[in-house]
This record gives structure tokens, sequence and C-alpha cells, in this order.
């Protein structure tokens, strides 16, 4: 019998006890008895019944708030694209009662993600999406979140002794190996690459740019150990004066440097300087298709970016809590994004995509 048209009358009747015990064995609610429990069991068993596991999640009419913490960041920023991935896939679920919540952290402040994993708890979520932290600072986190048994999942930086329920990014090392080899296609010649970095303290911002610049040394030291890599920092939060005069100190002091790449969303710093200075020997790779990244591919101050479909990733990870807490459904622990090099002639097709 197909499983839309058994009722749980037909179920009742083959187990031989009331309709009221069945709806509360199909619900999992209490007061079945272990015999009744028992004979409920065997007729759905015999009768290959699957649950409804949609229609049972709108019959209990509950609500559930999952919390994002991000780190702060201006607008038409990666993570805006985050969020917006996010807002949209609860829009597709709101008949099932669900919503998420933004809380904030500065970047490389530690006190700011302890007040903002603090206030999540204080909240009580149904469930967390994590931009990690420092490991350990991440650590104290996800325990009280395993303590508490609300699951989790890791964005942007893969860390599996957390035990997240699933992590949604990119393969980072392999995304800077990927990165170097395609740069080289073009820049084999080359005795010197600039790579610009924003760090804050001598670190970058994210684990994941990490491993993205140990997978592009990886790859340059096996196949061009020959070619000198120079790093250019461009501080976080300066002003865009400050960046011009330490691009034009680089670009005076080095007029053999025809390439640079970058492993953060702010390829844009370099191209918009370019491109106001007249400068059209120089080839930029950057990450992530921000809109003013986007603008600098069109006009061409920018040639290469890799893709990482923020927008999915946010939408994946609303996606994925629901089905793991409000279907009950196993999740894929692992799920790495696409990574995709964009340029002027194919930006349009990676947006229609994104958009989809």
């Amino acid at each position: 019998m197909a499983n839309d048209k058994i009722r749980i009358k037909d179920i009742a009747e083959r187990a031989g006890v009331s309709v009221g015990t069945v709806d509360r064995v199909l619900h999992n609610r209490p007061n079945v008895s272990k015999p009744a429990l028992e004979k409920v069991q065997k007729a759905l068993n015999e009768m290959d019944y699957k649950p409804n596991m949609y229609a049972s999640a709108l019959a209990y009419n509950k609500t559930y708030t999952f919390y994002c913490i991000l780190p702060k960041h201006e607008s038409e920023a990666y993570w805006e694209e985050i969020e917006q991935g996010a807002l949209a896939a609860c829009d597709r679920r709101r008949d099932f009662g669900i919503s998420v919540e933004f809380i904030f952290y500065k970047r490389f402040d530690l006190q700011t993600f302890e007040k903002a994993t603090a206030e999540c708890l204080k909240r009580e979520p149904s469930g967390v999406i994590i931009v990690p932290s420092r490991l350990d600072a991440t650590r104290r986190f996800t325990d009280k979140l395993h303590q508490q048994q609300i699951p989790f999942i890791l964005l942007d930086s893969y860390m599996p002794d957390l035990k997240p329920l699933s992590f949604y990014g990119q393969d980072s090392f392999q995304s800077g190996y990927f990165a170097a080899r395609m740069l080289m296609l073009i820049a084999s010649k080359e005795k010197e690459i600039m790579l610009m970095k924003q760090m804050r303290g001598g670190n970058v911002a994210s684990k994941q740019q990490e491993n993205r610049e140990t997978g592009f040394r990886h790859y340059m030291r096996d196949h061009f150990p020959e070619v000198a890599i120079t790093e250019v920092n461009l501080a976080l939060d300066e002003r865009r004066e400050r960046y011009d005069a330490i691009l034009e100190r680089f670009f005076k002091e080095h007029p053999q440097v025809h390439h640079c790449i970058t492993f953060n969303s702010k390829a844009h710093l370099v191209g918009d300087f370019l491109s106001r200075t007249n400068r059209r020997d120089i080839q930029i790779m950057g990450y992530d298709m921000v809109p003013k990244n986007e603008a600098c591919v069109r006009e061409g101050s920018i040639s290469f970016l890799i893709a990482q479909h923020a927008f999915r990733q946010g939408s994946s990870c609303i996606e994925t809590l629901f089905e793991a807490i409000v279907l009950k459904k196993k999740v894929n622990p692992v799920n790495y994004m696409p990574i995709e090099l964009l340029t002027r002639e194919n930006v349009d097709f990676y947006r229609r995509a994104y958009n989809g």
C-alpha cells in the first residue's frame, strides 16, 4: 500500500489498538505501554510505513531560532552574502517556524568573540552556525554547545576536533594550490610576485586564509622555487590614502612585478588603485565575488577571482540545521564548496547560478 494512502485507522486496526495510541506513537508522545508500542511498531513494519517528516514537523507547530556568529563587516562584503543566503533559506522554510539571528564579533578581538558566544548561549538557540575565532576560544564555546546538546555548524574554517554537526567551506589548502597553478600558467616567466595580505599583530584574519597561503606556497616551492614572493600588508581598517601610499611605493620599488595575488576578499583595494593610476600591465588574482571585486573584474583591473559561493554556504547551513533538527535526518559532515575561477568572460554566468 502506498505510504500516502495508509491511514492511522488502518494502522490501528492492524495493530489491534486505538487510533489515539497510534497517534501517540507516530508523534513520540508519552503514555504508551510497552505492549501497545510493540504492536504498533510491528504493524508499521509489516505495512512498510514511512512517516511523513514534513507533515509531522508542521503538525508540531514549533518555532526554531538558529544563531549565526559572524565577524563584523562592511556592506557588500563576503559575510553579507552569507547573511543573505541564510535569510533566503529561512524564508523558504517559514512554514516550519524557522528564523535566524546574527551576532557579530570583531576579528582579532577575542573578547568580542567570547561576548558574542556568551550572548548566544543566553538566548537558548535551537542550532548555531559559527565562523570560528582562535581554536581554544572556539572550543570553549563548542564544548558548552555539546553539553547542552545544541547542534552547530562550522563555516569558513574546518576544525574537525570540535566535532561539528557539519562544515561548509572550501578545501582551503587545495584552493591555494589551485590558485598558484592557475597564476603560474600566465606568470611562468616572472621572477617576483606580490602577495597582498591584511594582517594585525602579524596574523591574518582567518585560518582559511592561512591554509590557502600554505597551499599556494607548497605549489610554488615544488614547481617555481626561484620565484620570489614579496608580501605587502594593507593593514585592516586603514584609509584608502594610506593604502595608495603603500602600493605606490611598492610598485615604484618593484617595477618588475606584474602579478599580484591575495587570499582574502579585498583584491579590489589593489584593483581600484591600479585603475585610478592607469596601470594596465599588472594582473591580480583574488577571492570572492563581492560587488567591489566584481566591478574590478568587469573593468579589467582584476583578472581572476576564485569564487566560493558565499550565498549558497549561508543557505546550506540553515538547510542542514533544518534537516537535522526539525526533520531528524542524517546530514553530510563535510561539505566542500567548488573551487571556481572567474574572469570577465564568465562572471555573468556565476551570478545567474548564484541568484538561482
